[in-house]
């Protein structure tokens, strides 16, 4: 059977994910003004919940699949990393482009939990700019170096950008959930570093103020179903999993409608599948889908809704 690519299609493929038909459907899913200045002033908001157990269950499903480098659809992924930890004896697969490749991963990008905290958090049209999976498995699992999701990215423009993570696991201080340190988004933009290498190499590229900061970093305990949103330039990074648990994740990047390209010299990271967007121009298109329309999707009740723009 011919694998087909699922980002040519731009509506639901499944149930997993109904949509809201009222203003009162969608005010379930507001993040409060609270919450709105948590994510000005430190960078991020977690524990929100965004998959039910059903969901869950089918992305650990397909994710399962996907883990078998021969699988089906293998071919339309944009990165794919079996393993892109440098520790020898440890594992971390990482991909991007599931969406394109399995169902339910493609149908999350129209979560209306998800797809609601995006707008407040830009204050704009939403745009995918590709999802991500990462896997740690039980014992062995390796790390995520600090870094800055923006240092990557920097060919777009503006940094309008904004990264949601979901546990498909309980994710703790044990199994290698995610630390941040609160404020960072603060500090500007650093050099991008190896992202399965050295927890500790990011200490090279701070000053003695930023050490201070980077000390005081938190971890961001979530469970499964629950997502945190972070900041394009928080400092974020995610330690071993020696437990006896799996940790796997999977995160959708977005951006504001309107961020254009700023490729230089016509290279751009990623793959020869990674979809290309001539510098000067609009990120759009069927791999940059607009995935939600503010005036299309709220209407007149778009009045109510605070965004990062209101607090």
């Amino acid at each position: 059977m011919t694998a087909t690519d699922l980002g040519l299609n731009h509506e639901l493929l499944t149930d997993l994910f109904p949509q809201p038909e009222s203003a009162d459907q969608w005010e379930q899913y507001l993040l409060s003004d609270e919450q709105l200045l948590q994510y000005k002033e430190k960078g991020y908001v977690h524990g929100i919940r965004l998959l039910d157990d059903r969901q869950v269950e089918t992305l650990r499903h397909e994710l399962s699949e996907m883990v078998d480098p021969e699988h089906d659809g293998h071919q339309f992924f944009y990165e794919y990393h079996s393993n892109e930890s440098s520790n020898e004896n440890s594992t971390l697969f990482h991909a991007l482009g599931a969406w394109r490749v399995r169902p339910a991963y493609h149908d999350i990008l129209w979560n209306p939990a998800f797809q609601m905290v995006a707008y407040q958090l830009l204050g704009a049209g939403v745009r995918l700019f590709h999802d991500q999976l990462f896997s740690k498995p039980a014992k062995h699992g390796g790390v995520v170096a600090w870094h800055q999701d923006y240092s990557y990215w920097t060919w777009t423009t503006p940094m309008s950008h904004l990264t949601c993570w979901m546990g498909l696991d309980d994710a703790d201080t044990e199994n290698g959930c995610m630390y941040y340190i609160p404020g960072s988004h603060h500090w500007g933009l650093l050099d991008k570093i190896d992202l399965g290498g050295d927890m500790e190499g990011i200490r090279e590229l701070l000053t003695p103020e930023q050490i201070d900061d980077f000390d005081q970093r938190i971890p961001i305990e979530v469970k499964k179903g629950e997502a945190s949103f972070h900041h394009p330039l928080l400092m974020h990074g995610s330690y071993e999993n020696k437990s006896e648990r799996s940790r796997r994740a999977t995160l959708i990047n977005v951006f504001a409608d309107g961020v254009i390209s700023n490729r230089k010299d016509d290279v751009q990271p990623g793959s020869d599948n990674y979809p290309q967007v001539p510098s000067g121009e609009k990120m759009q298109g069927d791999y940059y889908p607009l995935l939600l329309d503010p005036q299309k999707n709220f209407g007149s009740f778009i009045d109510s809704i605070h965004t990062i723009n209101d607090v």
